[in-house]
């Protein structure tokens, strides 16, 4: 029995009843306790969840929010103060489970800690926090149900609500429910893209007036006439608040009056002038006791008792304040509390600027003298007017201090907040670009590029004005600027000779960047022809020695020197790349992938692929696993198998709904029409992405058609598809079409048109020497000799394509041989050839050549019996991800750290593939998927 299972038994009636309408004393709020009876429901019964509660100020979203029992409740409410604090609302949630951290595989324990500030290390990234957190809380669920509840979400720091929303979505078999309670706010919303949300609107007219004259009631006796009361509900929107307040601070006749007067209700800023009149009733004292409150938006009672000793205010200055329900004291670390929000808006911002700069300035003695300085800093820069030099100089080492917790977006926001103290000049500007920088790594291109646009660039020096290129050429690819990406080439070889001379490796990472970003723009590359590129590359190489001079020789080479010349220093690229360490090799980028399929060397490019996306998930950089995992989607449709490729996109989908991403932008064209999509489908999508700037995935979606084109027969359509392409040569993207350009060719009466592609993969295979490469030349070589020379190219081709690891080319010439017996009536030997390609067709998931290969073997006359489907297809995507890796010998918990799930869910999911294909062990786990 696990440890929830235990709480249960032991919480009987607890665990039957949900939340009781009855027992909270909340009005017309039925269906919203419902929903979150139901997660707590799903929380005690080991089915977590997590819930979004959004509404306007007064609405009631605290009120519903205290409604939840039943379950351990940990509460850690935003406070504006710490929204520039990286993981403070996540530090928070996790101190109470800290006895759980050593159960935790290291590198999340380790993330956990260094976010905390516990630590020092290397910054992690804050998914890997968000899987740390989620491992966290599943231990904890494991002792007793748990509930998270955060209230004011949209005052949480970004790091913080960003983890939070990956727990919410990843929550499925943990005894674990997350509550998160905030106003509309579109960085939130942005955040928790992919949660549930309960949208709070304002009662309806019976509870509203039953709530009306419940409260007017208890402080008159009377009730109000239903006609009024009705009148009054409306006028308010049925905001609890409104109504609540208005009629404990008010008469029944002062309700009438009003009414009847046609006064506006006092709802949002108008409750503001409500409450600032209740605020003047207070003497002087209490209203500046109230004033440090507001201001210490944390409600911290020392740092408010501080301030207030440094201002001459009297211990008891509160007291006013508390006897008038504006505020409370609480004992036992809550602190100050207001009645309301919008209480501490009005206390707020009904005060003179000088009076507040007065009370920030004495809270951050307060907070100076406590050793707080990140609450220092922030009060500091309240209390400032116009420009501080020396706050400036201590809110960056603040922002520093977040960074190297793994806070970007904090450490954006904190060094914006310097550069707006800083007197104009370099210092100013230089902190702008540094958070714009640090707006760009936490993902907030937008926020980049405003910085951007307020930085003077002459102010900068050489390496700042590098620094600020190389931004404006990569933004442009988070927010699909067509003409930005086209140009961005250019622009980063503007950035590397700012570099030249005093930043070496800045200068040749530069360099690499901007080759990468070609591979995107291709043929619509502005400002800058390929040879200007590859004469750069290669000058680079010079700048310094080490694994990039090596990756600029081999990258210069493939652009200038012919093949066979560019063929070592290319291997010697592969090489360095496979003899570097995880960590370097992450930090190489995605030049590789030109270099190893410049060589036919798939083996090598998935390797590295592969190790890329290892590396990333142990790191946690989901936004680098993201790309990995496309790149190999791309590779695998290379080699030929849409099967594997399809299994890359979902995991990209999966990852996608981790980060809050919408799972259906992820398409793969080129997989589309690998796998049947009609073709007007595909050429949209296609389309659309050259509209965004993406060429190169362009390519890959023509690429595609084109091959499916070739599989049902249509070959004039394939060769006018291919031909521009081919025309207009692009590297190693034009080496992987030429065998398909040949098929094309031949197939549609243009052989003579075929022949130099040809004779280019000659010289490949000569030169790289790999199986791919070899394989696919024979085969070309065989569709265009005569009858007595093409069996021994085509028995080539197949034993050189049996050596690869690009199974779809073997399909295709066991497809191409078969068929060729067929024509000189050699049946027997044409269905031998063909079966072999069904197989293999049928296995990597390609229909339209196995539908071909089928169609052939009926023209033999062998009858074809179609396939019911493999075991896997039972699956959802999630369910064969986990299968397959428990297949492969991981444990569940690698399984998890590669799924950024829990153990729970992996165990979870793994139960139910265990039921769906009726297997007991992993080995026969193994064995039913290797039979597929």
């Amino acid at each position: 029995m696990s440890g929830a299972e235990v709480w249960r038994s032991r919480h009987p009636r607890r665990y039957r009843d949900g939340i009781d309408a009855s027992s909270t004393g909340l009005l017309g709020r039925s269906a919203e306790l419902a929903r979150l009876s139901a997660l707590v429901g799903a929380t005690r019964n080991g089915r977590g969840g997590a819930l979004v509660v959004r509404g306007d100020p007064g609405i009631g979203k605290t009120a519903l929010l205290g409604s939840v029992s039943g379950v351990r409740m940990v509460r850690s409410d935003g406070f504006e103060a710490e929204s520039a604090m990286p993981y403070a609302v996540v530090q928070r949630l996790g101190m109470p489970f800290r006895e759980y951290l050593p159960a935790l595989p290291a590198r999340q324990a380790a993330a956990l800690r260094i976010a905390a500030g516990i630590d020092v290390g290397d910054p992690p990234d804050r998914y890997l926090v968000g899987l740390g957190m989620l491992s966290l809380l599943a231990a904890a669920g494991e002792a007793e149900p748990v509930l998270c509840l955060v209230d004011d979400a949209h005052l949480v720091d970004a790091e913080s609500l960003e983890v939070l929303a990956f727990v919410g979505r990843r929550l499925t078999a943990e005894s674990v429910g997350l509550l998160l309670g905030t106003r509309p706010d579109a960085r939130v919303e942005a955040a928790v893209a992919g949660l549930p949300v309960l949208e709070l609107g304002g009662l309806g007219p019976l509870a509203s007036v039953a709530l009306l004259n419940r409260s007017a009631g208890a402080s008159s006796g009377e009730d109000l006439d239903p006609y009024l009361a009705r009148q009054i509900a409306e006028e308010t929107g049925g905001n609890p608040l409104a109504l609540i307040d208005l009629a404990r601070e008010s008469t029944v006749r002062t309700l009438t009056d009003s009414t009847l007067a046609g006064v506006p209700m006092p709802v949002g800023a108008r409750l503001e002038t409500h409450y600032l009149r209740q605020i003047d009733e207070i003497p002087h004292q209490a209203q500046q006791w109230l004033l440090l409150a507001a201001a210490e938006s944390t409600g911290d009672a020392a740092l408010i008792a501080g301030a207030a000793d440094r201002l001459g205010l009297p211990r008891d200055a509160g007291v006013a304040a508390e006897r008038a329900g504006l505020a409370a004291v609480h004992a036992g670390g809550r602190g100050v509390t207001f009645r309301h929000p919008l209480v501490r808006a009005a206390v707020y911002n009904g005060m003179t600027d000088a009076d507040r700069r007065r009370a920030h300035a004495a809270l951050r003695d307060a907070a100076d003298e406590a050793g707080r300085i990140d609450v220092a800093v922030w009060h500091a820069a309240e209390a400032s007017i116009g420009t501080d030099a020396a706050v400036a100089d201590r809110m960056e080492q603040v922002a520093d201090s977040a960074g190297g917790r793994g806070g970007s977006a904090s450490r954006a926001a904190l060094l914006a907040r310097a550069g707006d103290l800083t007197p104009p000049g370099p210092e100013r500007d230089g902190r702008l670009l540094a958070a714009a920088e640090a707006a760009a790594g936490a993902g907030a291109a937008g926020v980049s590029l405003d910085l951007l646009g307020r930085i003077d660039e002459s102010s900068l020096d050489p390496i700042g004005r590098g620094r600020l290129l190389t931004l404006r050429a990569l933004l442009p690819l988070f927010v699909a600027d067509a003409a930005g990406i086209a140009s961005g080439a250019s622009t980063l070889l503007n950035a590397a000779e700012l570099f030249h001379g005093l930043a070496p490796e800045l200068e040749q990472r530069t360099l690499v960047r901007a080759f990468e970003l070609v591979l995107n723009t291709e043929w619509q590359t502005r400002g800058v022809t390929l040879t200007e590129l590859g004469q750069r590359l290669l000058d680079g190489a010079d700048v310094a020695p080490g694994p990039l001079a090596t990756a600029l020789r081999a990258l210069g080479a493939h652009i200038l020197l012919p093949y066979a010349e560019a063929v070592p220093p290319m291997r010697a690229a592969v090489t360095m790349l496979l003899e570097l360490d995880d960590a370097a090799l992450l930090d190489m980028g995605f030049f590789g992938i030109a270099i190893t399929m410049g060589l036919w060397d798939a083996r090598a490019c998935t390797e590295l692929l592969e190790r890329t996306a290892r590396a990333a998930r142990d790191a946690g950089s989901l936004r680098v696993l993201d790309t990995t995992l496309w790149m190999l989607s791309l590779v695998e449709l290379v080699r030929g198998d849409p099967a594997a490729s399809g299994r890359y996109v979902e995991q990209v989908r999966e990852l996608r709904r981790a980060i809050g991403y919408d799972a259906e932008q992820v398409v793969n064209a080129s997989y589309l029409a690998w796998s049947g999509a009609p073709t007007e489908q595909v050429e949209l999508v296609a389309q659309g992405v050259l509209a965004s700037g993406f060429v190169g995935a362009f390519t890959v979606a023509e690429t595609g058609l084109a091959i499916r084109s070739i599989a049902d027969g249509h070959y004039r359509d394939a060769f006018e598809r291919l031909a521009p392409m081919v025309e207009r040569p692009f590297l190693q993207v034009t080496y992987q079409q030429l065998p398909d350009f040949i098929e094309a060719g031949v197939r549609s009466g243009h052989p003579d048109a075929v022949v130099a592609a040809a004779h280019s993969l000659e010289l490949f295979a000569a030169s790289s020497g790999t199986p791919w490469v070899r394989g696919v030349s024979a085969r070309s070589a065989a569709m265009l000799s005569s009858d007595d020379d093409a069996e021994t190219l085509y028995r080539e081709a197949v034993d050189q394509l049996e050596l690869a690891s690009a199974p779809g080319e073997l399909g295709r010439a066991h497809l191409l041989y078969g068929e060729w017996l067929r024509r000189l009536k050699r049946r027997r030997e044409a269905r031998e050839q063909l079966r072999a390609a069904l197989v293999i067709f049928t296995r990597v998931g390609a229909p339209a050549f196995a539908d071909r290969a089928r169609r052939e073997l009926e023209a033999t006359g062998e009858h074809i019996s179609r396939n019911a489907g493999s075991e896997a297809d039972l699956l959802t995507p999630q369910e064969a991800a986990v299968a397959r890796l428990a297949a492969s010998g991981s444990t569940n918990a690698d399984i998890a750290a590669a799924m950024f799930i829990s153990v729970n869910t992996v165990d979870y999911h793994l139960r139910k593939v265990f039921r769906k294909l009726e297997v007991t062990s992993r080995r026969q786990l193994a064995e039913r998927l290797t039979g597929d």
